[in-house]
């Protein structure tokens, strides 16, 4: 009896226990089934959103497809069609760099109606090749030609006498566009070339340019190295030059523009060595208008580039930046010193310079050469290219030396080199003949 009541006492006192065991599992069950109705109603609002959302952008482009509808019904015809207006230069450019959005509100029948009215009433070009004098040829390159010309009347922007540049047969206006852009934005420069006028509606496309007196620095230097050789401040004014050169690249970085085809052919000389000017922007690129450095020029294997004057990452690797232009810059310090010589003179085939320059092997040092001007010839030659000097870094090295040079020549109120410039004019380093066989080809 004793053992019963102690059983039936036991199975009272766990009652409670079991009771809330219960208890705890109803709570949990609330729990779960309000956080499903949460998310379930949560879930459900946000498809309502995204469906009112679409619904409302179904409704917008309904109306916006009634209205392009309504603007290509038939109107009255007009006396005289509206023409379209002409994108500038550089909205152009940009067309050729990224690719092309089509637009709701413009369909095919409008974009063919406007290319048809282009058609009808072409642009009539500013001036043409009738209306320039040519008087002297410059250089000739792949691209176009230079010569000192005036016009057969009047004058250009207040200009009498001018460099103009006529493109050859190929080039393509949206080539020149470029060109133009990249030649407005160096503006301002005094060691750039600088652009007057342009006509780019018609071939052969013409760029006015300001006026130099001896045409370009290698057949200057090539013409006067007799002359030259003799003078004790060759060096000294060679220094000067090249200082004013690095002036103009370093204005190029500035605005983020690459040469590309910097060279000794490509700087033209009104003053030497005070007044020296890079021109020749054919190659150049607008580094801030496009993503890549690897520019679809580049790209493009029928396009011709100065091998001689090309760094070894562009043959590597496809890749061409400031650096590259510096790369170039060396080269240039290296035909100055040696009067125009072309770059690696023993190697005659293309192959065999790009084999050349991917080897690592470099120019022989040039006689006579300053050992100041040798070390920035060297360091423009430094590979990989990221040690290569900034063109900033050149011209502070340059400034170095015109200051401890003990021939140094006051740049502020330089003299002539020769006071007799008809010597100069008299001599016959503008003529045709003197476009030599390398400037044709680029190599």
């Amino acid at each position: 009896m004793m053992g019963g009541n102690n059983t039936s006492e036991d199975k009272g006192l766990n009652q409670p226990s079991d009771f809330r065991g219960l208890g705890m599992d109803k709570t949990k069950q609330v729990y779960f089934l309000a956080g499903a109705l949460s998310f379930t109603v949560l879930t459900f609002t946000l498809l309502g959103i995204l469906c009112i959302r679409k619904y409302r952008s179904l409704v917008r482009t309904i109306r916006e497809l009634e209205l392009s509808r309504s603007a290509l019904r038939p109107v009255p015809r007009l006396e005289a069609p509206v023409r379209p207006v002409r994108q500038p230069p550089a909205a152009e450019e940009e067309e050729e760099e990224l690719p092309l959005r089509a637009s709701l509100q413009h369909s095919s029948t409008v974009r063919a109606s406007s290319r048809g009215l282009w058609r009808g009433r072409p642009q009539v070009p500013r001036f043409t090749k009738a209306d320039l004098n040519l008087l002297q040829l410059i250089k000739s390159g792949k691209e176009g030609a230079f010569y000192q010309a005036r016009m057969t009347r009047g004058t250009c922007k207040g200009h009498n006498m001018f460099t103009c540049k006529i493109s050859k047969e190929g080039v393509r206006s949206k080539h020149v566009d470029i060109e133009v852009s990249i030649m407005r934005k160096l503006v301002h420069h005094k060691n750039i070339l600088q652009l007057l006028d342009w006509s780019n509606t018609e071939d052969p496309y013409i760029l006015i340019m300001e006026y130099v007196s001896y045409g370009t620095l290698k057949t200057f230097l090539q013409s006067n190295r007799s002359h030259l050789s003799a003078d004790p401040e060759l060096q000294s004014l060679l220094t000067i030059a090249s200082y004013h050169i690095a002036l103009a690249m370093n204005h190029l970085r500035s605005k983020m523009i690459v040469h590309c085809d910097l060279a000794l052919r490509n700087i033209m000389v009104n003053k030497f060595p005070w007044e020296v000017k890079v021109a020749e922007f054919g190659l150049a690129r607008d580094l801030s208008r496009i993503t890549s450095r690897h520019g679809s020029r580049w790209r493009n294997p029928r396009q011709p580039v100065p091998l001689r004057w090309y760094p070894p990452e562009y043959f590597k690797n496809n890749y061409y930046s400031f650096k590259g232009d510096v790369w170039a810059f060396g080269i240039v310090l290296w035909e100055m010193q040696t009067f125009g010589t072309l770059p690696y003179p023993d190697l005659e085939s293309s192959e065999a310079v790009v084999y050349h320059i991917c080897l690592g092997q470099k120019n022989t040092n040039p006689q006579g050469c300053r050992p100041e001007i040798l070390h920035i010839m060297q360091d423009c030659w430094r590979e990989p290219y990221t040690l290569r000097p900034s063109f900033t870094d050149i011209v502070n090295m340059l400034e170095n030396i015109l200051e401890n040079d003990a021939d140094y020549v006051d740049i502020a109120s330089p003299g002539l080199l020769v006071t007799d410039e008809a010597e100069y004019h008299d001599s016959k380093y503008l003529r045709a003949a003197s476009v030599t066989l390398e400037d044709e080809n680029h190599i």
